[in-house]
């Protein structure tokens, strides 16, 4: 269970992964899957195509085929709803990293400066009344 866990996580990466560069120049499945490896994800093809397919269906990504040395293949790019979702994935990355890597424990640190303060059990506000 805790394999698949971790599987479902490394996904998420992957695609985090595949956005990022599909954003900096066109690339191929191939170039890809080198590239996830590279970083020590256990990738193939039944792997990445699909992830592929479903970043295109959803229109984060945008397809061109061309024939490269008597090949055909296709270039993959972010489209602008992808870069949309790249920028707000990175903004969720960085709180992470800050907390999980940098060990900076946001919700220790709003304990602290009393953000719960004024909140019942349940985290809804108090009413005049609980005050």
């Amino acid at each position: 269970m805790a394999d698949l866990v971790l599987r479902r996580m490394l996904l998420g990466f992957m695609r985090l992964h595949v956005l990022y560069h599909a954003d900096k120049e066109p690339t191929c499945g191939t170039e890809l899957m080198h590239e996830l490896r590279e970083h020590g994800y256990d990738v193939g093809p039944g792997t990445l195509y699909p992830m592929l397919r479903e970043l295109l269906e959803a229109g984060h990504l945008a397809c061109e085929a061309r024939t490269v040395a008597g090949k055909r293949r296709k270039n993959y790019r972010a489209t602008a709803g992808g870069r949309r979702l790249l920028a707000a994935a990175r903004e969720k990355l960085t709180e992470l990293v800050d907390e999980i890597v940098h060990d900076r424990d946001a919700m220790k640190m709003r304990r602290g400066r009393g953000e719960n303060a004024g909140r019942a059990k349940g985290g809804r506000k108090k009413s005049r009344r609980e005050s």
